[in-house]
């Protein structure tokens, strides 16, 4: 990635902070699982003999068969801003886009902008940064940045469509995974909590930008090298919602070694201050009457935390990440934590 250059914005705005021009920020602004699933439930289902991963399973994106074993995958992703800073906002939402590509075993070939600006309460330039990260991020992942859509909107939002091939065979599932297969997390949980600080106080948090602008270019490429058949990545939903859909889509449980997961640096202080996402109590709530839980409310909830950009989940061991459990034959409750 190219070294970031002096930014007229910053010396032209300092007094700019983009997370106040939004109700939410992130993933964490997402539509509640539960609600998503009861519209996308009654839409009709393709047929198409091509298509191999669609909506049924709430995978990370739509895989389609073009030719022998090669398929193309698509997926769009956008939201409000989880930082102030413009630059980081779009490193952030580019790195957060490809990383549905990477969760299904891809490489991302091409992404085009989406972006929503509200030009009559922030100055246009500023949108200008925002998509100067988005580009740097595209650049470091040798992937292809052409163009996009953009519309006046009373919240700014930055995304992108980014459309990736993969082998056909050897995709990186959510249904795939399989009984007595360990569970490996490549990012620390903390994310949607630091953000959600950061709105409220205007504290930077640099591990957590670093988190969140990692590419998951390598995590996939290791899965694959393994042989690993089942993943997703770990954002909106945060671990526990992610994990149920997984092992629900499997046909089998899911045990989460609390002690194991990491979190980034000062997760847990934020926490207990009381910088909690709304979206990641609503993602427990969701869960819940499918959990069966040995530890309190605080460490569900942060297991729950709403992420930003967050890593893979991996089903299969990958050396030097931790493994934070396992996957075993179906019970009556789809995740336990302990």
């Amino acid at each position: 990635m190219r070294p970031r250059v002096a930014s007229v914005t910053t010396a032209t705005y300092p007094e700019l902070r983009l997370t106040q021009h939004a109700s939410g920020g992130g993933c964490a602004c997402k539509v509640p699982p539960g609600e998503l699933e009861r519209v996308l439930g009654g839409l009709p289902t393709s047929t198409h003999p091509d298509l191999i991963v669609g909506i049924e399973n709430g995978d990370d994106a739509a895989a389609v068969r073009i030719d022998g074993t090669r398929a193309v995958i698509a997926t769009a992703d956008f939201f409000t801003p989880v930082v102030d800073d413009p630059y980081d906002f779009g490193r952030i939402a580019a790195t957060n886009a490809l990383s549905d590509v990477y969760a299904m075993g891809g490489t991302p070939i091409v992404a085009v902008n989406l972006l929503a600006w509200p030009r009559d309460r922030i100055p246009f330039d500023v949108a200008a940064e925002v998509l100067r990260g988005g580009a740097a991020v595209c650049e470091a992942a040798g992937t292809v940045l052409g163009g996009g859509h953009s519309v006046d909107d009373p919240e700014p939002k930055y995304g992108q469509a980014v459309t990736g091939i993969a082998d056909a065979d050897r995709l990186l599932r959510n249904d795939a995974g399989r009984a007595w297969l360990p569970l490996t997390l490549t990012k620390p949980l903390g994310l949607g909590v630091l953000n959600n600080r950061h709105k409220a106080t205007g504290e930077r948090f640099e591990e957590a930008i670093a988190v969140m602008t990692t590419l998951n270019r390598d995590a996939s490429l290791a899965a694959l090298a393994a042989g690993v058949q089942a993943a997703t990545d770990v954002t909106g939903f945060g671990l526990l919602g992610h994990l149920y859909k997984l092992a629900r889509a499997s046909g089998v449980s899911a045990v989460v070694d609390s002690a194991a997961v990491p979190y980034v640096a000062g997760a847990r202080e934020s926490f207990a201050a009381g910088y909690v996402p709304g979206g990641s109590r609503r993602n427990l709530e969701w869960v819940r009457p499918h959990l069966r839980a040995d530890v309190d409310d605080d460490e569900l909830v942060l297991l729950a935390d709403a992420q930003t950009s967050g890593g893979l989940l991996v089903v299969g061991e990958l050396p030097g990440h931790p493994v934070i459990g396992e996957l075993v034959p179906a019970e009556e409750w789809t995740v336990r934590v302990r």
